[in-house]
C-alpha cells in the first residue's frame, strides 16, 4: 500500500499530503522530553542545551574590615560640630523688684509678694502683695483681717495711712490701732457686682473696703456707725479723702452704707471722688406726739349720711 496515498484526518494533515517521517520524528522527540522526568529520579534536572550540571559556588568567607586605631590619650579634645551642638536654654532672669516693693519693707508692713494675676477682661494685675499686717513705729503690728490682696502702691498707701493718720487718731483716744477690718480687697468683678458694669477697682487689686478699726484697748471705730462720735468719723473721712482718689461711704450710691470704699483709680486731671455722708446720731427719744384734745374743745363737725340718715365723721377728720 502506498503510504503517500493515505490521508489521515485531524491536526496532523498538512496541505493535501501527509509527511510521515518528519512528523514521526517530532512526535517521538516530544514524547522523550515529557517522559524523561518520570523515568529518572524525581526532581532530576533536564539539560536541554547540553551545558552539563550546574556548578556550586564555593564557601563564602566574611571579609575583615580594618578598624581605626584608638585615639591617643594625649590627643587634643575634639571640637563639636556647630550644626549639631544644642545651646543650653538661657536661665530666666528674675524680675527686679519695683521701687514700691523696695519701699514696702518689713519695718512698714508684713506684705509678701505674690504672683501676677491675669484674669478675664483685664482682671488682675502685677506687682501684687498680700498685706497681712501693718507695723507701727513702736514695732506693734496692726493685723489686716483677713489679709488683703493689693497692688503694691495701694498696699503702701494703706500702710502709711494706718501708721500715720489712724495711729494719731487712736493715740488721741488713749490707745493704738489693733486690727484693720478688711471687708473686701481683690475680687474679679464689675462695679458694685452689677452684671455688665465696667471692671471695678477691686478687679484690678487697687481697692480696699474697710468696715472698722479695732483699737488695742478693745474699743472699735465702726466707720459707718452713727453712735461713734461725729468728730472721730469726720477725721477719718478727711484723712482718707486726702490720700485716696476715691472714697465712697453712706449716701454715695446705696452700695456703701455699711463700709467705706478706698481706691487709687487714676482719672483725667487727677479728678477725685469723696462721697461719704457722716450722719448725725439718731434721737434717743421718739418725737413728741400731738397733745391730747382739750376737754372744753367744741365737738367735731359731723356729716349726715343721706342713705341712712345717721351721722358720720367729716371727711377731713383723722
Amino acid at each position: 500500500m502506498d503510504s503517500s496515498a493515505v490521508k489521515p484526518s485531524g491536526k496532523w494533515a498538512i496541505g493535501s499530503t501527509w509527511r510521515q517521517p518528519a512528523a514521526l520524528v517530532t512526535v517521538a522527540a516530544l514524547a522523550c522530553v515529557l517522559a524523561e522526568p518520570a523515568a529518572g529520579k524525581r526532581g532530576a534536572s533536564i539539560d536541554l542545551f547540553g551545558a552539563g550540571p550546574p556548578k556550586l559556588r564555593g564557601t563564602l568567607h566574611a571579609a575583615r574590615v580594618p578598624l581605626p586605631k584608638p585615639r591617643p590619650a594625649d590627643a587634643p579634645a575634639q571640637l563639636e560640630n556647630p550644626a549639631t551642638t544644642k545651646e543650653a536654654p538661657a536661665a530666666e532672669v528674675p524680675a527686679q523688684p519695683s521701687a514700691c516693693r523696695k519701699a514696702l519693707t518689713e519695718d512698714i508692713a508684713i506684705a509678701p509678694s505674690i504672683p501676677d494675676i491675669h484674669g478675664p477682661g483685664g482682671c488682675g494685675g502685677s506687682d501684687l502683695v498680700r498685706l497681712e499686717a501693718i507695723v507701727l513705729a513702736d514695732k506693734h503690728r496692726v493685723a489686716v483681717s483677713p489679709p488683703a490682696t493689693l497692688r503694691c502702691p495701694m498696699a503702701l498707701e494703706v500702710a502709711d495711712w494706718v501708721r500715720t493718720d489712724i495711729g494719731e487718731l487712736a493715740a488721741g483716744l488713749g490707745s493704738e490701732p489693733g486690727v484693720l477690718d478688711n471687708f473686701d480687697s481683690f475680687e474679679c468683678r464689675g462695679m458694685n457686682r452689677v452684671a455688665g458694669a465696667p471692671l471695678s477697682q477691686h478687679g484690678l487689686a487697687n481697692a480696699l473696703d474697710v468696715r472698722a478699726i479695732k483699737l488695742a484697748d478693745g474699743k472699735q471705730i465702726a466707720l459707718t456707725d452713727r453712735n461713734v462720735p461725729r468728730d472721730v468719723r469726720e477725721r477719718v473721712l478727711r484723712s482718707a479723702c486726702t490720700r485716696f482718689t476715691t472714697v465712697l461711704g453712706p449716701g454715695s450710691d446705696g452700695y456703701h452704707e455699711d463700709h467705706i470704699h478706698l481706691d487709687r483709680a487714676e482719672r483725667h486731671n487727677n479728678y477725685r471722688i469723696c462721697q461719704w455722708n457722716v450722719w448725725d446720731p439718731l434721737p434717743q427719744v421718739a418725737p413728741l406726739l400731738p397733745a391730747e384734745r382739750p376737754q372744753d374743745a367744741p365737738p367735731r363737725e359731723l356729716a349726715t349720711d343721706n342713705a341712712t340718715g345717721s351721722a358720720k365723721p367729716h371727711a377731713h377728720t383723722r
